[in-house]
């Protein structure tokens, strides 16, 4: 998507700018590498990036990557790499509403800090389970094939 776009945040319209070159590479990586895993998983489908995804009444958003239950169409995992520029956005409003919702699973995708924070929901809203960096290696256990080095994520391997 290298045009703005717009969100639908609790009735109100959010413009959001073009992402970046990096952020578009990192959520590139990061679909094609979920896609290969939800195929095999019959209860899941992997929308296409940027999906309009409404997850409650007056909100519709576009998340970088969402998986859905097929039985109910409802997101169980979201990721947002987050926008170098216009992070606010990702990591505190659009947060807010993912917790509000009670949404399963998030991955905050990081590009200034390369790093993963993952969130698992909890009776209480979202609770951090982790921050991946380095050598660490994103795994989801409703996706059992999944596992993606953050080095692979970020590009930055050795020689890349």
């Amino acid at each position: 998507m290298s045009h703005p776009y717009e969100e639908i945040l609790r009735g109100e319209s959010l413009l959001r700018r073009p992402p970046g070159s990096r952020h578009e590479l990192i959520a590139e990586r990061l679909h094609a590498r979920v896609s290969l895993c939800a195929a095999t998983v019959a209860t899941t489908r992997l929308l296409p990036p940027r999906s309009v995804v409404q997850i409650c009444p007056g909100t519709l958003l576009r998340p970088d990557l969402t998986l859905i239950t097929i039985a109910t169409g409802k997101a169980w995992l979201i990721a947002e790499v987050v926008d170098t520029v216009d992070h606010h956005a990702d990591t505190v409003v659009k947060k807010d509403l993912y917790e509000d919702v009670r949404l399963p699973r998030l991955w905050m995708v990081d590009p200034r800090y390369d790093n993963v924070e993952v969130y698992h929901g909890s009776p209480y809203g979202l609770a951090l389970h982790r921050i991946l960096s380095n050598r660490d290696l994103l795994t989801e256990a409703l996706l059992p094939e999944l596992s993606l080095g953050m080095a692979e994520l970020f590009g930055t391997e050795v020689g890349k």
